[in-house]
């Protein structure tokens, strides 16, 4: 069966399969495996009509004093720095729960943690039945315009895999521009 696995951090894989229509999905019914997405609106519907609309209140008020931090927000509102102000503490931390981070504060204030190294580790063979039914690959290659930028696009018969590289210059299409393949 085509498809592949993605090898989680907690040592468990999940095994994508491609649909009747090409599109890879994970099939969650099985086990005891679960995914939980929370929405806006399924957050939204636990508060009242004006609870929710106090927290885009919140959130404009927020972006309108120069979008300062969570922290630094409720301290203006807690001292009353923010003459009238309409908004509570309270309606910042639901603004925080229903809709996120306020994205306009985090940046330029959040720095990019040094990722961790990635040691690649010793190549195993593929088997030889494996070799012997897929060792001579046939590619099939085509050049796709997508908004107006070129690129090379190929599918491998049998194994099903495809690749796609950008043309730069599609009128000095060398080796270069081609896919490579782990060969």
């Amino acid at each position: 069966m085509a498809g592949f696995v993605v090898h989680k951090s907690d040592g468990t894989d999940r095994m994508f399969k491609p649909s009747k229509k090409g599109l890879f999905f994970s099939d969650v019914k099985r086990g005891n495996e679960h995914v939980l997405v929370h929405t806006v609106d399924s957050i939204k519907n636990t508060y009242t009509v004006k609870q929710y609309s106090d927290t885009h209140k919140a959130r404009t008020i927020q972006d309108i004093i120069g979008q300062s931090s969570t922290k630094d927000y409720i301290r203006y509102v807690e001292n009353n720095m923010l003459p009238n102000c309409p908004i509570t503490k309270d309606d910042i931390i639901r603004a925080e729960e229903i809709l996120g981070p306020n994205l306009g504060s985090l940046k330029g204030k959040t720095t990019r943690a040094k990722p961790s190294r990635v040691i690649i580790g010793p190549y195993n063979q593929l088997p030889t039945d494996i070799l012997e039914k897929y060792g001579d690959i046939t590619r099939a290659v085509d050049i796709m315009y997508i908004n107006k930028i070129t690129f090379v696009m190929t599918t491998s018969r049998a194994i099903h895999f495809g690749m796609a590289k950008i043309i730069k210059n599609e009128k000095n299409i060398d080796n270069n521009d081609s896919p490579k393949t782990g060969n």
